[in-house]
C-alpha cells in the first residue's frame, strides 16, 4: 500500500465536502434546503454572461499568460480605484488567481518554510491553518471573541509576535462573523506588522455584501510595504464557479507569488478573462441590486433565527449571519444536526471555523426567498 505524506496527517477532508455527501446520502422524504455554504445562487449580470458566449465562439483559445491578459489586470486596477479609492499599477502590482482559495496556497508557498509561525484568526476560514499544515508551517491561532466584536485582541498578538510568525492571514469583513474592522483597526493591524517585520494578508472577498462602507487595507497609508490583499469576484459578481480572484501588493511580493503561480497552471481561460472584465466594469446599479436582494433575504433569514431563539448581531455584514446558540446550548453541531434530521434544513456549526466559534451557528444568505419561506414553515411547525 502507497503511503500518503506525511504533511497530510494534521489536515482533515474539508468539514462540507464530508457533510455534503452525508445529506446526499440521506433518506428523505422532502429534499433538504441548504443553509450552509456561502455559493450565490444569483446569475452574473447579462453583459458578463454574452461576453463569455461571445468570446467562447470567437475568441482565443489555447493557454494565456500566467499575468493575466492586460485588459483584466487594468479592470481590476480600475475597481479598486473607483471602489476603494487605491492606486494599483495593473502591469506590476496586481495578479490574477484561479480564484482567491488558490492564492492562499500560492502565498504560503511563497513566503513560508517548513516551521515558520503563521498568525490565522480563530474563528477564521478553514484553508488558513489547513495550507498553513500542508506546507509544513505552524498555525499560531490568534483569538476573535464575541465580546471583542471579533476583533484583534493586540496585547495578545504582541505576546504572540514573541515567537516571530512570518505571516499573519486577516479577514474584514470577517467570515463567518460578519464584523467589519475600521480604518483605526487595519492602521494598527500595519502598524503590527511594519512593527515584527509580518507579513500582513487581508482576505476581502465580502466588501460589497450588505455593506455601506466597503473598505481595502491597501487605502490606509504605509499598508503596502507590509500587507497585500486577496479578493475575489464569487461573492460580488456571482461567479464562484469561474475561479476568479486577484492578489494585490507591491512588485516584489507579486513577483514572488509569481514563480509559485506560473509552476502550478497555464493560464486562466480567455473567455472567463473577457468576461471578468465586463464583471468589474458594471455601473453601481449592480451592487444596488444585489443589495436589495440580500436584504430581502437577511429579513426572514432573522426571522428564522427567531424562531430558533439564537441572537444575532444586525449590524453584521457579508453573506452570512451568525448567530449565538440559545443560553445553555454550546454543542453546535448536536444543535444543527437535530434540525437537519427533523427539519431537512442543514445549517453550518461555528466550531468548524474554531474554538471560538462554538455555540454558534452560521446562515447563509444563498437561497431563494422561496426556499426561505419553506424553512420558516418547516420550523413554525
Amino acid at each position: 500500500m502507497i503511503a500518503e505524506a506525511q504533511r497530510l496527517q494534521s489536515v482533515q477532508e474539508y468539514y462540507f465536502s464530508k457533510k455534503l455527501q452525508e445529506i446526499a446520502n440521506m433518506k428523505t422524504d422532502i429534499p433538504v434546503i441548504s443553509l450552509g455554504i456561502g455559493s450565490p445562487d444569483l446569475q452574473p449580470h447579462s453583459s458578463v454572461i454574452e461576453e463569455l458566449i461571445n468570446v467562447s465562439q470567437n475568441g482565443v483559445n489555447g493557454y494565456q499568460s500566467y499575468r493575466g491578459i492586460p485588459e483584466l489586470r487594468e479592470a481590476m486596477a480600475y475597481f479598486y480605484k473607483n471602489k476603494f479609492d487605491v492606486e494599483v499599477d495593473p502591469s506590476t502590482e496586481i495578479l490574477p488567481l484561479m480564484g482567491s482559495k488558490e492564492g492562499i496556497m500560492h502565498i504560503s508557498l511563497a513566503f513560508l518554510n517548513e516551521g515558520d509561525k503563521v498568525l490565522i484568526p480563530n474563528p477564521g476560514y478553514p484553508t488558513y491553518s489547513s495550507v498553513t499544515e500542508l506546507v509544513q508551517a505552524k498555525p499560531l491561532f490568534y483569538d476573535l471573541k464575541d465580546e471583542n466584536n471579533w476583533l484583534p485582541d493586540f496585547d495578545q498578538l504582541e505576546k504572540l509576535a514573541e515567537q516571530q510568525p512570518k505571516i499573519m492571514w486577516v479577514n474584514y469583513p470577517h467570515m463567518p462573523t460578519g464584523a467589519k474592522a475600521s480604518k483605526e483597526v487595519l492602521k494598527k493591524l500595519i502598524e503590527f506588522g511594519t512593527k515584527h517585520n509580518i507579513l500582513i494578508v487581508n482576505d476581502n472577498p465580502y466588501s460589497f455584501i450588505l455593506n455601506d462602507e466597503p473598505t481595502s487595507i491597501l487605502s490606509i497609508e504605509g499598508a503596502k510595504d507590509i500587507c497585500i490583499e486577496l479578493n475575489s469576484l464569487s461573492k460580488t459578481f456571482n461567479i464562484a464557479g469561474w475561479r476568479v480572484g486577484m492578489v494585490i501588493g507591491k512588485e516584489s511580493l507579486i513577483n514572488s507569488i509569481l514563480k509559485v503561480k506560473s509552476n502550478m497552471d497555464s493560464g486562466m481561460n480567455f473567455a472567463i478573462q473577457k468576461a471578468s472584465t465586463k464583471a468589474l466594469l458594471v455601473d453601481d446599479s449592480w451592487y444596488t441590486g444585489l443589495t436589495k436582494i440580500y436584504n430581502e433575504r437577511r429579513e426572514i433569514i432573522w426571522q428564522i433565527a427567531d424562531l430558533l431563539n439564537v441572537e444575532y448581531n444586525p449590524n453584521a455584514v457579508g453573506m452570512f449571519v451568525w448567530a449565538k446558540l440559545p443560553e445553555g446550548e454550546k454543542d453546535d453541531k448536536a444543535f444543527i444536526d437535530k434540525i437537519l434530521y427533523d427539519k431537512k434544513i442543514f445549517i453550518t456549526p461555528g466550531s468548524i471555523f474554531g474554538s471560538n466559534g462554538e455555540g454558534f451557528i452560521r446562515f447563509s444568505l444563498c437561497a431563494p426567498i422561496e426556499k426561505l419561506i419553506e424553512v420558516k414553515k418547516r420550523l413554525e411547525k
